[in-house]
């Protein structure tokens, strides 16, 4: 099996799993720095939280200990949420997705969980793939590394 993600339609489905997810803000684009999601076959090349709580939060890819709180969010206002699991993904595609100043990799794109004010089913984000806390905690346990991941715009 395979984790599609519709740009279009703003949805990410697992088998026969759907779930509402928010893309980036700038549309579709594969270079550095673009703040777009890339499009293309990729991987999961690691997943990073497993054991956390919902709600955690992480930065540069570590738990900092935080639960995503309402207070907290009033707290950092403008931060970038990343919360409950990371599925890290890695392109593909040499030249398109992989290697260079394309690679998803290095532009450390991720499907995350986000806070309960992100609005899902419309782009918003800065290049990543976010989802509701419960959706991510359910499709982490369900995916392998290495599970592919296709993103059509």
């Amino acid at each position: 099996m395979k984790i599609v993600i519709d740009i279009a339609k703003q949805q990410l489905t697992f088998g026969r799993k759907v779930y509402p997810v928010s893309t980036a803000r700038n549309g579709c684009g594969e270079k550095n720095n673009s703040f777009c999601t890339p499009r293309g076959r990729h991987i999961v090349r690691a997943k990073i939280g497993a054991g956390q709580p919902l709600g955690a939060v992480f930065v540069r890819r570590r738990p900092t200990g935080e639960v995503w709180t309402p207070e907290l969010h009033a707290r950092y206002p403008g931060r970038d949420w990343m919360l409950t699991r990371i599925l890290w993904l890695s392109g593909k595609e040499p030249g398109f997705n992989r290697l260079g100043d394309v690679d998803t990799m290095r532009r450390v794109i991720y499907i995350h969980g986000t806070h309960d004010y992100a609005e899902l089913g419309k782009p918003g984000s800065h290049g990543c793939i976010r989802m509701r806390n419960a959706d991510i905690a359910e499709l982490f346990d369900l995916v392998l590394p290495y599970t592919p991941v296709e993103i059509k715009p």
